[in-house]
């Protein structure tokens, strides 16, 4: 593994930013993003990765490599979902073990967003059509979570999946990064132009006064995170870092890109944790939050924009 990308890693201004959030919170301090501005700020970063993804769809010619990169997305989320739950069941209940594979299969588009900004660290770009992706990986897992509880829970899952469905794909997260994906792709350049201070300028600043948020909301689920045992913590860590190796090494055989493998690696590493929660809410109400939450938020998430990045992009170098 490349120390150095590690280091310049650990030193980004945006995940310093995550780390003061956390010590806020630790030293007591009443720092804090005012929830409708943080609600605004997470808006704009899927607006902004959106519009710029279809910008650059607009300008890539239409191939079998956005086909195959589709569908190799899809099958990842449909796949881990599947041999977490296996490993989890056996020491979590059944709602906790397809609530969290659900988290797993499923994408972070704050991961995504902070591997975007890792990217343009080590100049490397990606497709454009790596937002679809994004966008088409968060529901599958959700579905196959849901299905998963419902088949080894018999009738205590009343709740119909077409509803699940509909609202995976009608979340806000997933409709503002689409919507902007499309209307990117519809505009031309020269209306483009016209919001760039918008869409490119502010936003490192913008992501590092997220990540600052982000670093308060990690801090206050540390004590639940902390009564949850090893076993939790260990796969919090482990599974991603499998996940995302393994990605990493599969996506060459769908493209040679580098930047484009990078993406696949760190959404198949990333978990997700404002879609999943939302639909759980819904599908499985028995599912414990203080479970799954403080696993994603406190151990996937800060593994992933620390460590996690620097190794998978050292693999497909």
């Amino acid at each position: 593994m490349n120390f150095e990308l590690v280091l310049d890693n650990l030193t980004n201004p945006a995940l310093l930013f995550f780390a003061l959030g956390v010590l806020a919170v630790r030293l007591k301090s009443d720092l804090e993003i005012p929830p409708n501005s943080s609600k605004f700020i997470s808006l704009y970063l899927l607006f902004s990765i959106g519009f710029k993804g279809g910008q650059e769809l607009a300008h890539s010619e239409f191939s079998w490599v956005i086909i195959w990169s589709i569908l190799f997305g899809i099958a990842v989320a449909c796949i881990i979902p599947l041999y977490t739950f296996y490993i989890l069941k056996r020491r979590l209940s059944i709602a906790d073990a397809g609530a969290i594979a659900a988290a797993y299969g499923s994408v972070s588009a704050v991961t995504f967003v902070t591997a975007v900004s890792f990217l343009e660290i080590q100049q490397l770009s990606f497709g454009g059509h790596m937002v679809a992706v994004m966008a088409l990986m968060e529901a599958p897992a959700i579905i196959i979570g849901v299905i998963l509880i419902r088949f080894y829970s018999g009738n205590q899952t009343k709740v119909r999946l077409r509803t699940v469905i509909k609202h995976s794909f009608t979340n806000g997260s997933v409709l503002m990064i689409v919507g902007s994906l499309v209307i990117g792709w519809l505009a031309s350049d020269q209306q483009a132009q016209g919001i760039k201070p918008f869409t490119t300028d502010i936003f490192k600043g913008f992501l590092a006064i997220f990540l600052l948020d982000m670093g308060v909301v990690s801090g206050r689920k540390l004590e639940d995170f902390f009564k949850s045992g090893k076993f939790i913590t260990v796969f919090a860590l482990l599974i991603p870092l499998f996940n995302g190796v393994l990605v990493a090494w599969l996506s060459g055989i769908i493209t040679h890109d580098a930047g484009d493998r990078f993406i696949f690696a760190v959404l198949a590493a990333s978990a997700s944790y404002i879609a999943v929660p939302a639909a759980m809410k819904i599908a499985a109400p028995q599912a414990n939050p203080g479970i799954f939450l403080p696993m994603t938020l406190v151990v996937t998430f800060p593994f992933n924009i620390t460590l996690g990045m620097p190794i998978y992009l050292s693999i497909i170098n």
